[in-house]
């Protein structure tokens, strides 16, 4: 009997510790919110090449809303950078300013969508098996995917707004023009709309060549990661995304800046995958806007920060793309102690105030 009563503690006990982990997790989150996949059958890529079965995952918050004619009117997709994943958007920094109770995107009015690309987070990538015979997907592959998940999956048929940081933010304008009538509003962050080239390309270039010039890469076929290769393709990218001005605040010695880097590194390499890392940059390689500008209907706020090493103002480039865009703005912020050069695209805190007017004047 009193083994009997024993085991009956150990497993109300172990309930108990249970719950209360569940609890600690779910208070952790900045917002509540969810997570699910989609698994898109016989996905065809713009190469030819094909899928048996493609999975898209995605994070939501908030709940759809269905109008009188029985559509979705609340949805809000948010697309991430290159490496990244929806998850990066769940911050205190991000989500704690953008989606609490009161907010611009007020998680209890919105129905936000945040998927993982293609290659990307717990989506299907070369890592899980295929490697270097996954498909080459490209940025239209991946704005494709992610319109058949909010139409076929998510029932979502027109979205109150569209916007991406980054990578995500250059989707936001293949979305504009590949599907002009899908949407009331458009916020490409930190991006900008003609073909990767220059600087840009070089870099990517460089990353890519990084990885594929380590004899233990070979061919995509290694047993641990190239770490050579991803050190130097990590180097690659650092400099890519530098921040000069507040580097020298947190760096401002010879032993803060090595640390700084020695501490980047660490956290840059955590779950990295070097064919993934390919693919990831070299998606970028046939997109190219600029030809289809004038298709764009949907009102579209452009913002960019001045000290934006990847996508320099410098460059002239939106200053006149803009023009093509019928209802198109251009917001270029300047440098100040709060940007953060270009991850300032995940800083609503200083670009928030734009959304939100952006948001009132596309109001039906």
């Amino acid at each position: 009997m009193l083994l009997k009563y024993k085991k009956i503690i150990c497993v109300i006990f172990s309930l108990m510790l249970l719950l209360l982990f569940s609890k600690t997790i779910f208070s952790q989150k900045v917002v509540p919110y969810q997570e699910d996949s989609f698994v898109l059958k016989d996905f065809k890529f713009s190469d030819g090449s094909m899928l048996d079965s493609l999975r898209l995952h995605y994070y939501y918050v908030g709940k759809p809303h269905v109008n009188k004619q029985g559509q979705i009117d609340n949805a809000v997709l948010i697309m991430h950078g290159t490496g990244g994943s929806g998850q990066n958007f769940l911050t205190e920094n991000f989500a704690g300013q953008l989606f609490k109770t009161g907010q611009i995107l007020d998680a209890d009015k919105y129905f936000i969508i945040l998927p993982d690309g293609i290659g990307h987070g717990k989506s299907s990538k070369p890592s899980e098996g295929l490697r270097m015979k996954f498909p080459a997907y490209t940025y239209d592959d991946m704005v494709d995917a992610d319109y058949l998940l909010l139409t076929k999956h998510l029932n979502v048929q027109h979205a109150r707004l569209i916007m991406g940081t980054s990578m995500g933010g250059m989707h936001t304008w293949v979305w504009a023009y590949r599907y002009p009538n899908f949407m009331d509003a458009l916020m490409p962050l930190a991006s900008l709309p003609i073909e990767i080239a220059g600087r840009n390309r070089i870099l990517r270039k460089m990353i890519i060549d990084a990885i594929k010039e380590d004899p233990s890469w070979n061919n995509g076929n290694y047993v641990q990661q190239p770490a050579t290769g991803l050190k130097h393709a990590l180097d690659i990218l650092m400099i890519m995304s530098s921040v000069p001005l507040q580097w020298q605040k947190d760096a401002p010695t010879k032993n803060a800046a090595e640390q700084f880097l020695d501490k980047y590194l660490i956290n840059a390499a955590k779950g990295k995958d070097a064919n993934d890392m390919i693919y990831q940059f070299d998606a970028s390689r046939e997109y190219n806007p600029a030809p289809y500008l004038q298709k764009i209907k949907a009102p579209l706020l452009a913002i960019n920060s001045a000290d934006d090493q990847i996508n320099p103002p410098e460059l002239k480039v939106l200053d006149t793309a803009i023009l093509k865009v019928s209802k198109g703005r251009y917001v270029l912020l300047p440098i100040t102690s709060e940007t953060r050069g270009h991850g300032t695209h995940s800083l609503p805190k200083i670009w928030g105030n734009y959304l939100k007017e952006l948001l009132k004047e596309t109001e039906r």
